[in-house]
């Protein structure tokens, strides 16, 4: 299959990557950080990794190079994967209107325009996931510092549910993992001192499976993936 990785230089999106192209997928990896991506194409697995430089914050400097690359490296895509986030933690007051649009910019607005960008290169069977978090999770827990984070995140749900009915002529499915405490940087960054039940590994593999399974299963469904919260 042919997928994509959005956020794949670290956490969950890269131990994704890494699992989808050991059983012999194609996987288009995407990040910021131009070292990390290299990186992490030089591994050796049974598919093809193949790096693609992209702040997602920015897309719109991004996306011809974007769609460049993947119509020169697939035909279709089969699945997507978005993975990448932003996580800036102080109270509400205190952020500066280019912390707040950067997290939008990445956790949201970014990733609303690479699906976009995107439809032409999906068929009929094609996977869309959204990664979420249960702070986006209507009802859930919420927590001090993390109110832009998970706004994006909530805004990241909706947009599945909105997509999937609009997708569904087309025959592709869109769901979207809402996760919870994974041992991650970003979580340690967030809530320092404390220890997540689950794995980057663990999670990786959840993600993996999903997005190769799932499409057929769920649409249009956010679903909690998570043990505690935090």
């Amino acid at each position: 299959m042919n997928i994509i990785v959005n956020g794949a230089t670290r956490g969950i999106g890269r131990e994704t990557a890494l699992l989808l192209a050991g059983k012999g997928n194609s996987v288009l990896v995407t990040g910021r950080n131009e070292k990390s991506l290299n990186e992490l194409a030089s591994v050796s697995v049974p598919g093809r990794l193949i790096p693609c430089r992209l702040d997602i914050s920015r897309f719109d400097k991004h996306e011809k190079a974007f769609t460049d690359i993947i119509a020169s490296s697939f035909e279709s895509v089969d699945i997507l994967i978005n993975s990448a986030a932003c996580l800036v933690t102080k109270d509400f007051s205190d952020f500066t209107a280019e912390e707040a649009r950067k997290m939008m910019e990445t956790n949201f607005i970014g990733v609303a325009s690479v699906l976009r960008s995107l439809i032409p290169f999906m068929k009929k069977g094609s996977h869309i996931v959204n990664i979420s978090s249960m702070g986006g999770f209507q009802g859930s827990v919420k927590y001090r510092g993390l109110s832009y984070y998970s706004a994006s995140k909530a805004a990241l749900s909706c947009l599945t549910e909105c997509l999937a009915l609009e997708f569904i002529e087309k025959g592709i499915a869109v769901n979207c993992l809402a996760l919870g405490s994974v041992q991650t940087e970003m979580f340690e960054e967030a809530f320092p001192g404390l220890r997540a039940p689950v794995s980057v590994q663990e999670m990786g593999k959840f993600v993996a499976d999903f997005s190769t399974g799932g499409g057929s299963l769920f649409n249009g469904k956010i679903i909690p993936v998570a043990f505690s919260n935090p």
